[in-house]
């Protein structure tokens, strides 16, 4: 690890995408995934929790309409696994109050579905600051325990 932290900067985001609409997932995985970000894709929210207890992320954008698992029970989930972890909900148009509840729930941002792939690249990044900010004040905090 480089002690002046540059490693950070040019680390790509670990990012986890769930969404049921597989041609959506597939082509914002393929477009955020040349951007600095690798991205795994979950169809489910029962295939996200499965990824989630194998791999650690950075961030989560998580939509809020499927089949398997309503995506405020899936939130639910991932902040009870992994608190800190900031996600960004896809909500179609219509779901403001979902997503208001969404926030409630734990969300970092919400987002109305379709969005600009420059405004969710912006989501992200800021998600994933607030994420590093968090990690170094609790490393900081652990320092000063020693």
């Amino acid at each position: 690890m480089n002690p002046c932290g540059n490693d950070k900067e040019k680390k790509a985001i670990r990012l986890l995408l769930v969404d049921d609409e597989k041609g959506y997932l597939d082509v914002l995985s393929n477009r955020l995934s040349r951007r600095l970000i690798h991205p795994v894709k979950a169809y489910s929210g029962t295939q996200a929790i499965q990824i989630l207890r194998k791999q650690d992320f950075d961030v989560v954008v998580l939509d809020l309409k499927m089949e398997d698992m309503d995506g405020i029970e899936v939130l639910k989930v991932i902040k009870r696994m992994v608190p800190d972890l900031p996600v960004i909900l896809l909500t179609g148009h219509g779901s403001q109050t979902a997503a208001k509840e969404g926030i409630l729930a734990g969300a970092f941002d919400f987002l109305t579905k379709p969005c600009e792939l420059v405004e969710l690249m912006e989501k992200i990044k800021e998600a994933h600051e607030h994420h590093q900010k968090l990690a170094e004040n609790f490393n900081l905090l652990d320092v000063d325990k020693d």
